[in-house]
């Protein structure tokens, strides 16, 4: 197999169970750079948050953010397009969740296209566990009023907690905007009981964020390898030509693969890559 053009999902299929990432894969990807594969990533996660795991591999092409909604250049480290939800839609959905005392991590540019993000003063034990792991992190910004800024650009709204918490906002807001957005309800990889529930732009998924990425790398989208393991990364699986599953995805995303290789914590993605890549691409 000569597959130049790689897109690979971070949490649950690069990355390890502890949000990292091994040596080993560090050094596949690098390799696969060095020698002319055109590989990158498409993640839920933001720039920030992403490199601050995988910032010893060298990316020279664009990444796909927020489950599509940014392609970003990491060569120049600015944003190369987006899709950005209704302001008054995104603070419609705030008003819903909080009407079921849950408030949302609001993620969006600022005016001179900043990543930013607002939250109320946080004591529900889901959202301090999802900020915990962004300690440190500038974006985020305590506040007292949760809107949109009016000059501002909605990435996401990201609700976070149990399924039974959850399911509530999740009809109330796809009854009430149907089309007009993009629902992304998701088990969390790493706590327990715990769901995603993120509603941004209705073209903000992975799907139309391969299709932008092979734009952007001149490549069709039979041409590209992906890999995967949960529901965010249907879309992909529904347009490349190769679609490569984690053992340990979700069973939808098996039935789409071609191929289910060995479990995430095993470096399988990186071991892919390396036999059926760069050992045919005449690499040492």
């Amino acid at each position: 197999m000569d597959r130049k053009y790689i897109l690979t999902d971070l949490d649950g299929t690069l990355l390890r169970s502890n949000q990292s990432i091994s040596k080993y894969s560090v050094r596949v990807l690098t390799e696969a750079l060095e020698i002319g594969v055109t590989i990158s990533y498409a993640t839920a996660r933001s720039y920030r948050s992403s490199m601050e795991i995988l910032s010893d591999i060298p990316w020279k092409f664009p990444l796909v953010l927020y489950n599509g909604a940014l392609l970003f250049d990491p060569v120049q480290q600015k944003l190369i397009d987006g899709y950005f939800l209704d302001t008054i839609i995104s603070n419609e959905i705030i008003r819903i969740g909080e009407q079921h005392n849950i408030s949302p991590f609001l993620f969006f540019l600022d005016a001179n296209d900043e990543e930013k993000v607002f939250h109320r003063s946080l004591s529900r034990g889901s959202d301090l566990q999802f900020y915990k792991s962004r300690l440190g992190d500038p974006r985020f910004n305590q506040v007292d009023r949760l809107l949109f800024p009016k000059d501002s650009k909605t990435i996401i709204v990201t609700f976070i907690g149990t399924y039974e918490e959850m399911i509530p906002i999740f009809q109330i807001v796809k009854e009430t905007f149907s089309d007009l957005i993009q629902i992304h309800f998701m088990e969390d990889s790493y706590i327990t009981n715990n769901y995603f529930l993120e509603f941004s732009h209705p073209l903000a998924n992975k799907k139309r964020g391969l299709e932008l990425w092979c734009e952007h790398v001149d490549c069709n989208k039979k041409d590209v390898l992906v890999f995967g393991d949960n529901l965010n990364d249907l879309g992909m699986f529904e347009e490349a030509g190769l679609k490569v599953a984690v053992q340990n995805a979700h069973v939808n995303l098996k039935g789409l693969a071609n191929e289910v290789i060995d479990h995430h914590d095993s470096d399988s993605v990186a071991k892919y890559i390396k036999r059926f890549v760069v050992q045919n691409s005449g690499s040492p």
